[in-house]
């Protein structure tokens, strides 16, 4: 079954940028963006543990 991220409808909904984003959780913006289109293989728990407080 695979892991479906919908980082980016969430962020519209929140109306938050990806800068914004990359500020708040302390990534850069191209792993950011490499998870909001889905093609990450991985992701660490303290990422998603930021993003999801985020």
């Amino acid at each position: 079954m695979p892991i479906i991220v919908n980082l980016d409808v969430i962020m519209a909904k929140r109306k938050i940028s990806l800068n914004e984003l990359s500020e708040r959780v302390d990534l850069t913006l191209s792993n950011l963006s490499i998870l909001k289109t889905g093609k990450a293989k991985a992701i660490r728990f303290s990422t998603l543990e930021a993003i999801c407080k985020a």
